[in-house]
């Protein structure tokens, strides 16, 4: 009598198979695990350097740091990434109703629409109240600090130590940008009629300034030096106004919180291009003083 002379069991050949199925499975989904349980047990510079390419987001419509694929943005994520040992992928995106909401989407959870995260964030601005409302990033590597001004005609305004000598006179700003709020709000209101708020950013209202077509224009001043910075017939300055921070802001990469390695090989980085005048000659191209 051989195996096959034995009476079936219908019982034990269901839970034989059933244990059979159940080990596939497990197997199958062991190697579907893997891959992922590998990635999180790579730090966040490894995964970088595995993928070969530092993912980079970089604000739209921003200039003269990212406008239409160009800018002084995209020269350092490009420089950031070699000095890193792999290329540069470029993630621009709009900008939403607040800085938290890029962080969300950007940085350390991906947009709902299914883009992102990106490794690093550029152009963040290093603020306290910023960074402590915002414990899932830190913001590393200041590269730049930004300001508001004001460009004058010097022939018209010799001198310009308070805001009051712009009554009546034709003065371009974007209206919804921190330099427009600050003059709508000026010497009770009194600039409002003559300012021409309709500009999209301190760009065009400064070239508007070199057209002859205002006595003033005002904007951060990154904007209005790379129109304006190498013409003898306007100056730049602070924005004489109170409530303008004194000191300006300075400007950063963001990374997820946990990504400490690779917040430590971005300010090294940063660090290097520092040092060897790379940085400095990115804003002068743009004809923008780097500031730090």
């Amino acid at each position: 009598m051989g195996p096959q002379d034995l009476p079936r069991n219908p019982a034990r050949e269901a839970a034989v198979k059933r244990r059979a199925c159940l080990a596939t499975l497990t197997a199958l989904a062991a190697g579907l695990a893997a891959p992922a349980l590998r990635a999180r047990e790579l730090s966040s510079l490894a995964r970088v350097r595995e993928r070969g390419s530092l993912i980079v987001g970089l604000y739209h419509e921003m200039p003269p740091f990212h406008v239409n694929g160009a800018g002084i943005d995209v020269q350092l994520a490009q420089a950031l990434a070699a000095q890193l040992g792999v290329g540069a992928s470029l993630l621009p995106f709009h900008a939403d109703d607040s800085v938290a909401d890029d962080l969300r989407h950007v940085v350390w959870r991906g947009h709902y629409l299914g883009w992102g995260p990106a490794d690093v964030l550029l152009h963040v601005p290093l603020e306290r109240r910023l960074i402590d409302a915002n414990p899932r990033v830190q913001v590393v590597a200041p590269y730049y600090r930004e300001r508001v001004a004001i460009a004058r005609r010097r022939d018209v305004l010799p001198v310009l130590e308070s805001l009051a000598p712009l009554r009546g006179r034709p003065v371009a700003v974007a209206g919804q940008s921190l330099a427009g709020w600050l003059l709508i709000g000026a010497e009770d209101g009194a600039l409002r009629e003559n300012l021409q708020t309709h500009w999209p950013d301190g760009v065009a209202a400064a070239r508007t300034l070199r057209e002859g077509k205002v006595d003033a224009a005002a904007g951060l001043a990154s904007e209005l030096e790379s129109v304006l910075g190498s013409d003898a017939r306007f100056a730049i300055e602070p924005l004489p106004a109170p409530r303008a921070p004194a000191d300006g802001w300075a400007v950063g990469c963001a990374v997820k919180k946990e990504a400490t390695d690779l917040a430590d090989a971005l300010q090294r980085a940063m660090q290097a291009l520092q040092a060897s005048g790379q940085l400095a000659a990115m804003f002068a191209g743009a004809g923008v003083g780097w500031r730090l």
